[in-house]
């Protein structure tokens, strides 16, 4: 049984961008609106199916499996709900800890959000200077929401 714990936030400025390779990422989602979150994604080259539970909290239920990327390409284009999301992921270590920071593409460009796991919800870490608001519970920065409400008709 896996457990995601994380917490995600906003990027202030592009100073974390310095000589950091990016992984091209695309993702989709299936059973929109089930309250489960079936996501199919293709990254580096290698396909994906991952199951998430509802959140209680910064954790929730998560289950990731390797499946063929031809798969993963057709269940993209063929049942995945539109648009997809398309981001470049950056992996990098700060004060011990692994941090992925998502530069949105396509219909969500603009958007970056930096996001740390943890092992436990209580576990204390510390923020890098470009970090900024937490949007950890925010539901309209979740992945999936941002298929029926990309960052870019936001109106604020």
């Amino acid at each position: 049984m896996g457990i995601e714990i994380e917490r995600k936030f906003l990027v202030n400025d592009s100073s974390w961008k310095k000589s950091i390779q990016a992984v091209r990422c695309c993702q989709g989602y299936l059973c929109p609106g089930s309250g489960i979150t079936v996501r199919v994604r293709v990254m580096a080259g290698k396909g994906y199916l991952t199951i998430k539970g509802k959140g209680a909290g910064i954790a929730r239920r998560e289950y990731e499996y390797a499946i063929p990327v031809v798969d993963a390409r057709e269940m993209l284009e063929r049942l995945c709900e539109k648009p997809l999301i398309e981001k470049n992921r950056y992996t990098f270590e700060h004060a011990g800890m692994i941090w992925e920071v998502d530069e949105f593409l396509g219909e969500n460009s603009g958007l970056i959000v930096a996001e740390v796991e943890l092992e436990r919800e209580d576990q204390m870490f510390s923020l890098p200077a470009w970090v900024g608001r937490e949007v950890t519970g925010d539901p309209k920065y979740f992945n999936a929401a941002l298929v029926r409400n990309p960052y870019l008709r936001w109106k604020e």
